[in-house]
């Protein structure tokens, strides 16, 4: 599944625990930026799995990605895009939000489809996903 041909494939970054090495909680409210230009030549998505069940996160909003391909995702000025997860959307709409759940603890998969030279060569950074508040 993970490409070594730039354009060609997927490639994948994970994350089981926040900027602070904390398990991602379904109960706090994270950040992940998004720097401009990720480096796939298709498309780009965070997905949201449950922990226990490594499928899908199961909840009300029935959503568990966000990715360059969304209508409604909102890029800031400089093309980058900041993505939230948490168990309520903020306070500026939901757009770029994927709902958490309380009690549960989640991991998430950045995907990029048909990853160029910036993913290998490592010269676009993602940083890690950081929490806004402790629920």
């Amino acid at each position: 599944m993970r490409s070594q041909t730039p354009g060609k494939g997927q490639a994948y970054l994970s994350a089981y625990t926040d900027a602070n090495g904390a398990w991602l909680d379904g109960a706090n409210t994270y950040t992940l930026h998004v720097p401009a230009d990720p480096p796939a030549k298709l498309f780009w998505s965070v997905t949201v799995y449950d922990i226990g069940t490594r499928c899908l996160i199961d909840n009300a909003q029935q959503r568990g990605d966000r990715g360059s391909r969304d209508p409604d995702l909102v890029r800031n000025d400089d093309g980058s895009v900041d993505l939230q997860f948490g168990p309520t959307p903020p306070a500026g709409g939901d757009s770029n939000w994927v709902q958490t759940v309380p009690g549960q603890h989640w991991f998430s998969y950045m995907r990029f489809y048909g990853p160029v030279a910036a993913y290998f060569d490592r010269s676009w950074k993602l940083g890690d996903i950081t929490v806004a508040d402790h629920g």
